[in-house]
This record gives structure tokens, C-alpha cells and sequence, in this order.
């Protein structure tokens, strides 16, 4: 069901890959009042400064895509960072629209809230039963704080927080730089510069045996709006495919569609990480959304971006 199309909606993250993804969304369906600042003119660990922005922008719902966020290489360089700034971020944000009275919260988190050897696939009651992925769990930590924090707010207030955890995200506006970046974008980027290098061999971390699952940003977008504009029964959510692959096959998938005929090597001397990583995405379902962008589509598409922008993103980003 739509909201008022000027409903003040505040996507927190708005210039990140999944903020610009639901501000898109947003504006695709018709919503006009939308609400975003950047980190430099609002920074989001300062709680006094969070509280001023609500006061004064008076946002009715609230998006938080807001996150420090990187792969296995920047988590384990940097866990104190990943912990505090991703709990003073979430918890400003939470208990801030809390108490300016914002009944609509949606709060996203990531698939590695879930422990490390968890039954696949990853259901929602896994939450807490075991042990984290060392290599990230500082992050998921304060994930799950999220989650938790918006839970009570549900039990004790009665409030509409939700939160959907997505599996690993790729598409438009990714991060290629390749000591920062997620496993997919970072293949995209070695195989285009092995490319124009002359078919470079291509080498890659671990095994190549890890199975993992992606979803375009586009379809979590899809997912959050869904959740804008309904009623969940419950208060977390996984947002995924249901489909995963190996991350061998992804590679030689992205291969083909970069077009790099040299040879891939693996360095079985790097972490693999996480053996399994699969969303149980039946409850999204019974809720009434489900993805539809194939793996290859969305690997396309985000292929055809990064040619377009790669130029001026170097000179930002990498």
C-alpha cells in the first residue's frame, strides 16, 4: 500500500550504494519528500548533531543504510573501528527517531549476523546460537546490536521497526577499490585490469570453494519500499536470493562476462572465510517480495556502470 507520496522520508547512507539504490526507488515510484545528507554535513556518531538534524528536518520515516563497511582485509585491520563507529551510527540513528517519534524504522544489516557454522540455509531464529566469523565479527556485532535495539523498541513500544538483513550486495555505485572492497566488485576489477593488461593471469584469495550468495541492489530497494509500504508480522527479515554459487563459479562467471581469457590462480594461503552463506528467504517471501535480477543480469549490469564510470571513480575513489 503506497504512504502519502510527500511523506518525509530520510534514507540515512543516501550517497552509498544501497542508499542511492533506495533513493532511486523512492523517487521512481513517485515519493518527493525525501530527506539526505552526507557525512560532511552530518555526521552521524555525533548524537547531538543527529539530534538537531530530526528536530529540525522532522523526518516520518526513517531508512538507515548508513554503515562503515568493508570485506575480510578492512575488518580485520580495523575492528575497533568497525565495532564503535557502526554502534554510535546505528544507535544515534535508532534511539534518535525513537524519541522524535518516528513510528516507521527500517534498519539493515548484512548476513553475517549469523553464526559461522550455522545450519543452511541461514534462518532467521539462527540468530545468536553459535559463534561468529572471526574475520568480521566486529561488524556483525554491532549489526546484531541493531537488530536487538529495534526489537525492543517493537516489544516494549509497539512501534513499526523492522529490520531485513540482506545477503552480499552488488550493483551500481559499488566499492572497486581492491584493499576496501567486497568479493564480487573486487573480481570485476582484477579482471578488467588483468584485461587491459594483455589477459594477465588473475590471482584470488583461498580455495575458490566458499559457496556464497549475491543479490542486486536493485532488488533490496525493491525489498525496502515493500517494507515501507506494509505491515511485517515480525521484526527481522532475511533479503536474498534463495540461490547461491561457489565462489570458483562466480569468478569464471565474471570472466566471461569481463571477457579475460588469461589464467586464474588461487592463493590457498589467504582466508576463505565463511564455508556457506545462504539466506533462508521463505519469510520475505510469505510476506509477499521476492528478487527476480539473475546473478548474470545483475553482473552485467553492474559491469556496464563500472565501464561507464571507472574514469572519474578512480579519481574519487580508488
Amino acid at each position: 500500500m503506497k504512504l502519502n507520496l510527500d511523506i518525509r522520508i530520510y534514507i540515512a547512507g543516501h550517497r552509498g550504494m544501497v542508499g542511492s539504490a533506495i533513493w532511486r526507488k523512492l523517487e521512481a515510484e513517485g515519493y518527493t519528500n525525501l530527506i539526505g545528507k552526507t557525512s560532511t554535513e552530518l555526521d552521524l556518531r555525533n548524537q547531538a548533531a543527529v539530534r538537531e538534524f530530526f528536530e529540525k528536518e522532522k523526518p516520518e520515516v526513517v531508512i538507515d543504510a548508513a554503515a562503515r563497511v568493508g570485506g575480510i582485509l578492512a575488518n580485520n585491520e580495523h575492528p575497533y573501528q568497525f565495532l564503535m563507529e557502526n554502534l554510535q551510527i546505528q544507535n544515534n540513528l535508532i534511539d534518535t527517531a525513537f524519541h522524535a517519534g518516528v513510528d516507521k524504522f527500517i534498519f539493515l544489516g548484512s548476513s553475517c549476523i549469523y553464526p559461522k557454522l550455522a545450519p543452511q540455509p541461514l534462518k532467521e531464529e539462527y540468530l545468536l546460537t553459535a559463534p561468529l566469523e572471526p574475520t568480521n565479527e566486529w561488524y556483525a556485532i554491532a549489526k546484531i546490536a541493531g537488530v536487538k535495539a529495534c526489537e525492543a523498541i517493537r516489544k516494549q513500544y509497539g512501534k513499526d521497526y523492522i529490520s531485513l538483513m540482506p545477503t552480499n550486495l552488488y550493483g551500481p555505485f559499488d566499492n572497486f577499490d581492491l584493499k576496501t572492497s567486497h568479493v564480487l566488485p573486487a573480481m570485476i576489477r582484477k579482471f578488467y585490469d588483468a584485461k587491459q593488461k594483455g589477459d594477465l593471469p588473475v590471482t584470488l584469495w583461498g580455495s575458490g570453494n566458499p559457496m556464497r550468495e549475491f543479490l542486486y541492489v536493485e532488488d533490496l530497494a525493491e525489498a525496502v519500499v515493500f517494507a515501507m509500504e506494509n505491515k511485517f508480522a515480525d521484526n527481522l527479515y532475511n533479503v536474498g536470493t534463495g540461490k547461491d554459487l561457489t565462489i570458483r563459479e562466480l569468478a569464471e562467471l565474471i570472466q566471461k562476462i569481463v571477457g579475460h581469457t588469461g589464467e586464474i590462480i588461487w592463493d590457498s594461503t589467504k582466508p576463505d572465510g565463511t564455508p556457506r552463506k545462504l539466506m533462508d528467504v521463505s519469510k520475505m517471501e510469505r510476506a509477499g517480495w521476492k528478487a527476480k535480477t539473475s546473478l548474470e543480469e545483475g553482473i552485467k549490469r553492474t559491469y556496464a556502470w563500472f565501464l561507464e564510470n571507472q574514469e572519474s571513480y578512480k579519481k574519487v575513489k580508488l
